[in-house]
């Protein structure tokens, strides 16, 4: 549909495959579900013990009822309210972040976080700008009291109204709702001004995480993983290099699963999972459209799998 070659893709992103979600009236629910079931038969864990069910996400299955509620319903958890929360691409750590602050005030004992997206509902796939880098997919994790220092230590949240002239989908909220005219001109997909988000989120993800860093008294060296949101490879090599952060010590899943918006870190955990250590220090960093960035100081609370 577009005129590119598999090297030209590769080079510039560093994606070499993708998982897209296809069938009649399959939203990005259905993913959120799969992970959701998945974490409480690994975690051993009664769907009604859970509390609250947070999704981020910018591809919700309706305007309403939230994807939190149906992913809920279907997951068996009846006990627990929710709601999502669309911050971009930095959503995971955003609801990450308020989940474990109902956690800290000992209101909430377990707390599901998901971070979901069926980006290939908004993708035009004409426009080669864009087409080439998002997927679809969906991670979620489980949160609980700790009392030996690990888990969510602190975290850096920020945000830049600005930034919505570069990075925006221009139609189909009440500004512009759906009319004859916007669908047209093909306005209900993700627009992206390239090179001035590459700018912006290489600088400000790499700012933040420092910011987080120094005032933990961390370094490259007691880093013990860096895991930064997928947009683009030359993003995430150019982040680990302002932070100083050995390649070996990144968490980079792109190339298989592309740009999958809220479900990048969840997924990238996931993936690397095996190699945690309980206490290993990692830094979550993220940056999304709006502009939304931030990062998360997590010391790790489960032994290898």
């Amino acid at each position: 549909m577009v005129e590119t070659t598999d090297e030209w893709i590769t080079t510039r992103t560093g994606i070499k495959e993708r998982r897209i979600l296809k069938g009649k009236d399959q939203g990005t629910s259905v993913m959120g579900i799969e992970a959701v079931k998945g974490l409480l038969k690994k975690t051993k864990t009664r769907p009604e013990e859970i509390d609250m069910l947070i999704c981020s996400t910018v591809t919700p299955d309706m305007m309403f009822p939230a994807t939190a509620n149906i992913i809920s319903h279907h997951a068996g958890l009846i006990n627990a309210f929710g709601y999502d929360m669309n911050a971009a691409c930095s959503g995971f750590i955003y609801a990450l972040v308020t989940g474990s602050q109902f956690i800290e005030t000992g209101k909430y004992r377990k707390i599901i976080v998901v971070g979901a997206d069926k980006m290939s509902s908004i993708v035009d796939y004409t426009d080669r700008s864009t087409c080439i880098i998002f997927g679809d997919a969906a991670g979620a994790v489980l949160l609980e009291p700790n009392n030996d220092g690990l888990g969510v230590i602190d975290s850096i949240l920020k945000s830049d109204g600005s930034g919505e002239q570069f990075l925006h989908m221009k139609a189909g909220g009440s500004r512009r709702p759906p009319s004859h005219e916007t669908v047209d001109a093909r306005e209900h997909y993700v627009y992206q001004e390239g090179s001035s988000v590459f700018k912006f989120a290489v600088s400000n993800m790499a700012d933040v995480s420092e910011e987080l860093a120094k005032k933990h008294n961390m370094n490259a060296d007691t880093i013990d993983w860096l895991v930064p949101h997928q947009a683009n490879l030359r993003i995430i090599d150019a982040t680990a290099r302002r932070l100083g952060i050995n390649h070996d010590k990144v968490m980079i899943v792109i190339e298989k699963y592309g740009n999958t918006t809220n479900a990048t870190i969840p997924l990238a955990l996931w993936e690397y999972e095996s190699r945690l250590k309980k206490g290993d220090n990692i830094m979550l960093a993220a940056f999304g459209g709006g502009f939304t960035w931030g990062s998360v100081y997590v010391k790790w609370a489960l032994n290898p799998v």
